[in-house]
């Protein structure tokens, strides 16, 4: 039999410092490193291990002795369980720190190169109901607070459902949510009424383990312009039942301009290879900044910050200082956003995405735009990132790059350092990553300006924008 490791308790710990994903830092007497949950810095509390390894704890609290001066006496529900927005207690000034402090870190800790003063970070003007997009989990496995696990009450099998988040750590644990804070009205209104509704006529959540249910996920997509979008995914066609639900939703919001479903009886909840339907009105909604708008529909990524977006992206265009005769190359352009926000100063603007429903947008939306210098292209970045490529559609002088969070395939920094354009501007959602793909270029690139910009108040992410010019 395994022997059931002993959890220690660390006392009067203190919490000196906020680390990567959130996670709170102290240190034990034993001079390990402690990753503590739900804590803020300058709090000083009793926790319990429940991770160790040689050179660190996992810990969480179970007892707050005092509290830190960085808190704010939490005017929301409790996110902290969410893993949605954990830094909610805490000061939004402090939150800037934290993430402007992680940026520097990153950049010179793993990075190891030359820099300039780092610009303070641009906070967001909204810190709550910022949010665009929102999706939620329909399940029969409801995560139970250790009240109600203590009560030793006797739970109904409706009581048992939950429409919400997933608890972090238990894939198969949704927390019921009744309030969120990060996405505008009617969000709050339409889940918790189809989560009603769903309950009153019977209507199956989904179960994770056995994959079985009617009901599986939830999105809701809200924009400037006001539009709105609304995807049901059921895990199998029921067309009594679905357009049961789908019909109230209509009636009860007559706002919704897309009403959408889709059918997904895969082992995992992605859409992206999947036919969306539309039940009511348009299959997309419009987001609109500057004088350019945007067609997004249901599997388009667009920043979930919309507002905050204009701000990265005038930052990005000023980085990039672009005049007519230059050639612009934007990887991992998706539908094409940040192509479209430069086109006006450039000669070209070239545009590579992988995903082909976003380039079919970026060219429509272009269209729709009457933008007529820019070019989009689908396919693997390093596949497609060529020498012919290049050759065909002209050697850029000015290179965006805006990557996933695991940043730039190595065949990508090692065509920019065959090609060498003048300029360089990486937009990152992950500094960590970005400073080792920095730290690859650095050999014929200097890193001039940098500028973090908050996109997502309450959360430990933080957008990253360097400007790099060849040596």
């Amino acid at each position: 039999m395994a022997r059931k490791r002993k959890r220690i308790v660390l006392e009067a710990l203190e919490v000196t410092d906020a680390g990567a994903k959130g996670k709170a830092i102290g240190h034990a007497p034993d001079g390990r490193v402690v990753f503590i949950d739900n804590a803020i810095p300058g709090d000083v509390i009793d926790a319990q291990t429940y991770q160790k390894r040689k050179a660190f704890y996992k810990a969480k609290p179970i007892r707050f002795i005092s509290y830190s001066d960085k808190r704010v006496a939490p005017e929301k529900q409790d996110l902290d369980y969410w893993g949605v927005a954990p830094w909610q207690n805490m000061k939004y000034e402090f939150q800037l720190y934290y993430k402007q402090k992680e940026v520097e870190n990153n950049l010179k800790r793993l990075g190891g190169i030359e820099l300039p003063e780092i610009n303070p970070i641009i906070g967001s003007e909204k810190k709550h109901f910022y949010r665009n997009k929102m999706e939620y989990t329909f399940s029969d496995k409801r995560w139970f607070t250790e009240e109600e696990i203590s009560s030793e009450k006797k739970f109904s099998d409706k009581e048992k459902n939950a429409l919400g988040f997933h608890v972090p750590g238990m894939w198969d644990k949704v927390i019921n949510i009744e309030m969120c804070y990060l996405q505008k009205d009617p969000s709050n209104a339409i889940r918790n009424e189809i989560r009603d509704f769903a309950l009153q006529h019977n209507l199956s959540f989904f179960n994770l383990k056995k994959q079985e249910g009617l009901l599986r996920t939830l999105m809701i997509r809200t924009s400037t312009t006001g539009d709105l979008m609304v995807l049901i995914q059921f895990f199998y066609e029921d067309k009594e039942k679905r357009e049961l639900l789908l019909n109230f939703i209509a009636e009860r919001f007559p706002e919704i301009t897309s009403l959408l479903y889709v059918i997904n009886p895969k082992g995992n909840d992605t859409i992206y290879d999947l036919e969306i339907k539309t039940y009511k009105g348009k299959n997309y909604i419009y987001e609109e900044m500057e004088n350019l708008r945007f067609k997004i529909d249901a599997k388009s990524f667009y920043q979930t910050n919309s507002e905050q977006a204009y701000e990265l992206y005038k930052v990005t265009r000023d980085f990039a200082n672009i005049t007519s005769s230059d050639v612009v190359y934007d990887l991992y352009t998706g539908i094409g956003t940040i192509a479209q926000f430069v086109a006006e100063n450039a000669k070209k603007v070239v545009g590579i995405e992988s995903v082909p429903e976003a380039i079919e947008a970026a060219k429509e939306n272009a269209k729709e735009n009457k933008i007529s210098n820019t070019d989009f292209f689908a396919g693997d970045m390093r596949k497609i990132f060529t020498d012919d490529f290049i050759t065909q559609h002209g050697k850029p002088n000015i290179v965006i790059t805006d990557p996933p969070r695991v940043g730039m395939h190595k065949d990508v920094v090692k065509q920019l350092l065959k090609i060498q354009p003048h300029r360089i501007v990486y937009v990152s959602c992950n500094s960590a990553t970005q400073a080792r793909d920095l730290a690859l270029l650095d050999e014929k690139y200097k890193v001039t300006k940098v500028q973090p910009v908050d996109m997502f108040p309450q959360t430990y992410h933080i957008e990253n924008i360097v400007c790099l010019e060849k040596r």
